[in-house]
């Protein structure tokens, strides 16, 4: 492993200070591009404005219409958090706009597949509905799109996948990475797509004069000789929106960080549905210090589990009922299902490496990709499993499940997951071009996408991966690296700026601090024969360290890449280090 720092800008660190951030801030701020104390600025009127996504004017039109002619709309939800979350907002939020038939359709990953397929536009049309709403999906669903226009069915795509080289023929198709659209915020959120298309509605029946004007008289009478309703408030949506961004790890530009620190602030203040409310009850943290990392790592779990294993509908339902009692027993199911999910993850990730390592053939570097396939391995887990042998061999990884779908055995379904430097999903068109009939379907982004292939088509796959791994990444590419915020200085371990850090919007593309410098390991133990617990000094003080995952020991002194966190023993709290890596550490296996 090699541990870089980033280069800190010092104009830019000195200006962040000089507009009274703190210096700590200022240097990882401007370490992560951050220029000024405006672009820190999280405020709703600094989200970029709805008009820029390309054809939310045209989506606000058509849903206004659907709304002011009674029609019947039908939501087509993705089975992860982020298909979640955007299936929540969208249900909640043209409620709130005044739709008054508005129901939803997750498909299920074993027996639908992804997207809008045929039978699912026939499902919807068979509900009664007028108007089919994809969220998170739907800018593949060439035929599925085709399907349900010829069943009479009126079609709005909002989706934020890169498209294909065909798009489908919809009413309306909101994506900011379709040809043409000028959005800057590319790497928005599914769940951040349908926020925008409620925010042109909204601003749409505000023009046909839906609302009471805020200056006029309390009654101020509609046509018809009716009171007309206050504008309807839609920032209730953003702690939903928060979390569909952080779980779907996309990039947290400066305005999906504004999404995010938005949602945060409102459930920290306890203003969210009482769905999530339970969703941190059931995952044992406090949403008053709600962070992203909660998001991350226990919330968005608990969501993606009913994908993975159940039923997404478990939860949608959490995320949509304002019954306290019944969130507390969908989120309780939730959790049950996620210690289900860990369980099986736990065995197949061994399997997996297993058969990862297979691949070294007595070699001491790993080849260029992997791509393994299990005849028992669960499809709701590959993508969970790849990301962890991405993690230990620093190689584009695919993982193989036998489709479970009555009929379709002879499909595998795959998830990948990459490193920097290799186009995911690039690589799989590259896949697809020559070695027509491999690929029977497949999408996704940069760093993570799904396929499904033939089963009897696996090794030309594995082949034709590694080669496209092979031309693409070089040594340089296939050596890992951290990138970290140098050393820190002693000043800083204070239980405080732990606090203060943990309350900053981190995530992908804008990453939480990590430290490095060499340390001295004064003890060091194996704790539940997994973790090991560190004893070191830092800068001549002693700190706790705590290594998760990492069962060998260390060296006496050692660069070590680390977070902050607190530990708390018997009512106090101190500073810790969160060993993140140590430099000059090969890649390990057998």
């Amino acid at each position: 492993m090699k541990i870089d720092a980033r280069i800190i800008p010092p104009r830019s660190a000195w200006a962040l200070e000089q507009a009274g951030v703190h210096p700590l801030l200022a240097r990882l701020y401007a370490a992560r591009g951050v220029g000024s104390k405006e672009e820190l600025d999280d405020g709703l009127a600094r989200l970029l404005a709805p008009a820029g996504l390309h054809g939310t004017r045209e989506a606000a039109v058509l849903l206004a219409d659907a709304i002011r002619d009674d029609k019947r709309l039908c939501i087509v939800a993705d089975y992860d958090c982020d298909g979640a979350t955007a299936c929540a907002v969208a249900v909640r939020g043209l409620r709130l706009l005044g739709a008054r038939h508005v129901h939803y359709l997750v498909p299920d990953r074993v027996i639908d597949g992804y997207g809008l397929t045929v039978p699912i536009a026939e499902r919807v049309a068979a509900s009664g509905a007028d108007l089919l709403i994809t969220v998170d999906n739907g800018i593949a669903s060439v035929e599925g799109v085709a399907a349900a226009r010829a069943l009479g069915l009126s079609v709005l795509v909002t989706d934020h996948h890169l498209p294909g080289p065909t798009l489908p023929e919809a009413e309306v198709l909101v994506n900011p990475n379709q040809p043409g659209c000028g959005f800057e915020s590319k790497c928005i959120a599914g769940v951040g797509v349908m926020f925008y298309v409620l925010l042109a509605l909204r601003s749409e029946l505000r023009a046909r004069g839906a609302y009471a004007d805020p200056a006029a008289p309390t009654l101020d009478p509609m046509p018809g000789g009716s009171p007309r309703p206050p504008q309807p408030r839609l920032d209730s949506l953003l702690p939903l929106v928060a979390l569909g961004t952080v779980a779907d790890v996309v990039r947290l530009d400066a305005n999906n960080r504004r999404l995010v620190a938005q949602g945060l602030r409102r459930i920290r203040a306890g203003s969210m549905p009482v769905g999530l409310n339970a969703l941190f009850k059931a995952a044992g943290r406090d949403p008053r210090s709600a962070t992203t990392f909660d998001f991350g790592f226990a919330l968005g779990p608990r969501v993606n589990a009913a994908g993975r294993l159940a039923d997404m509908t478990l939860g949608i339902e959490c995320l949509l009922t304002d019954d306290a009692g019944r969130a507390d027993e969908l989120a309780r199911m939730l959790d049950a299902i996620n210690r289900e999910r860990r369980d099986i993850e736990g065995g197949m990730r061994i399997e997996a490496l297993r058969l990862a390592e297979t691949l070294f053939n007595g070699e001491s570097e790993a080849p260029p990709a992997i791509s393994v396939f299990g005849r028992d391995f669960h499809e709701g887990v590959v993508g969970i499993v790849a990301s962890r042998i991405k993690d230990k061999f620093h190689r584009p990884t695919f993982v193989f499940a036998a489709s479970g779908a009555e009929g379709k055995s002879h499909e595998l379904k795959g998830s990948g997951r990459s490193i920097p430097g290799f186009h995911l999903r690039d690589a799989l068109d590259l896949v697809a071009k020559r070695h027509p009939g491999v690929l029977l379907r497949f999408g996704g982004h940069a760093m993570a996408a799904g396929c499904t292939i033939a089963a009897d088509r696996f090794a030309t796959f594995e082949r034709a991966f590694a080669q496209v791994a092979l031309e693409w990444l070089d040594a340089a590419s296939l050596t890992r690296r951290l990138e970290t915020d140098g050393p820190l200085a002693p000043e800083y371990l204070r239980i405080d700026l732990v606090d203060t850090l943990h309350r900053e919007v981190w995530g992908q593309g804008f990453a939480p601090p990590t430290f490095s410098e060499e340390v001295e390991v004064l003890s060091q133990r194996l704790i539940a024969d997994k973790h090991l617990a560190l004893k070191l000094k830092h800068c001549g003080r002693p700190v706790d360290g705590m290594w998760f995952g990492r069962t060998q020991p260390v060296p006496a002194r050692a660069v070590l890449a680390f977070r902050l966190d607190a530990d708390e023993w018997q009512g106090v709290r101190r500073v810790r280090f969160l060993v993140e890596g140590m430099a000059g550490e090969e890649l390990q296996h057998g």
